[in-house]
């Protein structure tokens, strides 16, 4: 009887631990919206980076991110058509020489004083390049799949056994999905 009672306990405090740990990083606004005879992305994400991925950055691990866009045109006839596949691949590091943050985009890069303001840079989606506007059917919905998560495959080995083993590495918000329509074709 103890033994089930110690196990129960266990289970209880494991699923306590997973939902606390499951709402650390969402997004929180998301939308599609034309520019410029193209759409763009315009998200928000909530997350932060727990003390001990920070303690890795401070003794000189570089952390990667990964944003990943996918727009899908639902077809009855056949497969989905895919209108857009994007990412975005974020680099943070710290440099102790000149006690600043690091965050590369791409080739662009910019270095912060404090973590907290790269953080914002990454939460923040602003105007990304989705498509062209005529890959979108003007009036038909399409869906939408969005996400962001620490990319722990590109840890070195040993971090990456560490990560398979350890929740206290993931930053996930999972795919979150959502349909919009696009405007109307416009007339000459």
């Amino acid at each position: 009887m103890a033994d089930f009672l110690r196990r129960l306990l266990l289970l209880v405090v494991s699923l306590a631990f997973i939902s606390a740990n499951a709402g650390d990083s969402r997004l929180t606004n998301a939308e599609i919206v034309p520019a410029e005879e193209t759409y763009v992305l315009n998200a928000d994400f909530n997350f932060e980076l727990n003390p001990k991925l920070t303690d890795a950055l401070a003794h000189g691990l570089a952390l990667h991110f990964i944003a990943e866009l996918r727009v899908k045109r639902p077809r009855w006839y056949w497969f989905n058509k895919t209108v857009a596949n994007r990412r975005i691949e974020y680099r943070l590091s710290y440099h102790a020489i000149t006690r600043r943050y690091r965050l590369t985009v791409g080739s662009l890069h910019r270095s912060f004083e404090k973590l907290a303001d790269a953080v914002h840079i990454m939460q923040h989606i602003r105007h990304w390049y989705v498509a062209p506007a005529e890959a979108f059917a003007p009036g038909i919905r399409h869906e939408s799949e969005l996400r962001f998560f620490h990319d722990t495959s590109q840890l070195p080995k040993l971090f990456q056994l560490s990560a398979v083993a350890n929740g206290s590495w993931e930053v996930n918000t999972g795919w979150i999905e959502w349909t919009f329509l696009p405007g109307a074709a416009e007339s000459p």
